[in-house]
């Protein structure tokens, strides 16, 4: 990969090869969610979705095999929550803490346009197997459509360049981990305030984990949505007395 270079002792990775991995990766993963949001829809193609089940709280789940990876779909129409207001949860780090609990440090560590930047996830002693003592990188980039739909993917970095960043910084007991999921939501403004969301995830895109626990694991991230719909609506400015 350009831009990384070896030493006796680590790597490191230029700027502006980071910069243009990320700016390719979270493009590719902008139209991917876009395109998973309308397969089935208006008359569209399914893509390889199909539905798992459609629960009496209005979320319909599907899921794409493609090969030894699976990627989960979750789709709800909140009536009280507009794009703009569930947006301001839709993030890497919100989300990370519903993924694990003990997330121990979520930290900018580069900004690389006005809606891309770079975050680091770390997740403690008292984290579930999967997170345990592991750190994290990944992408988050915010986008605006045309027609007002708000786009947010999120992804982990290649394991070499996550530890490219930090060079001189000595990485214990393997805790860095690369490519665990790819992500993001899609947000459609409805009447009113009500709005469509539609998250979608693929864990563990590089295979390093087995597929029984991924599966598991992608079930239980699908219904991150409404766990962030009550975040977003306890945000919500109160009411004046009448």
């Amino acid at each position: 990969m350009n831009g990384l270079v070896p030493s006796s002792s680590s790597w490191s990775v230029s700027e502006e090869s980071l910069r243009r991995y990320v700016r390719f990766a979270s493009e590719s993963c902008i139209q991917e969610l876009l395109s998973s949001s309308e397969a089935g829809r208006f008359g569209n193609a399914s893509n390889g979705w199909k539905m798992v089940r459609h629960d009496q709280n209005g979320v319909e789940i599907s899921k794409r095999d493609s090969g030894s990876l699976h990627a989960f779909r979750s789709r709800r129409i909140l009536t009280s929550v507009s794009p703009e207001q569930f947006i301001t949860v839709a993030n890497a780090i919100d989300a990370a803490k519903q993924w694990e609990g003990d997330l121990v440090e979520a930290t900018h560590i580069r900004e690389i346009d006005e809606n891309l930047s770079v975050i680091r996830l770390r997740f403690g002693e008292n984290s579930k197997p999967l997170f345990r003592n592991r750190e994290f990188i990944v992408y988050e980039r915010r986008e605006t459509m045309q027609d007002g739909t708000l786009v947010v993917a999120v992804a982990s970095l290649p394991k070499e360049m996550a530890e490219g960043l930090e060079p001189t910084k000595k990485k214990k007991n393997n805790s860095i981990r690369g490519f665990l999921v790819e992500s993001g939501w899609v947000l459609e403004k409805l009447e009113d305030t009500s709005c469509m969301i539609t998250y979608v995830v693929q864990l563990d895109p590089a295979g390093w984990l087995p597929k029984c626990f991924v599966n598991r694991l992608n079930t239980k991230l699908v219904m991150i949505i409404d766990n962030l719909r009550k975040l977003a609506q306890a945000s919500l400015p109160s009411l004046p007395p009448p």
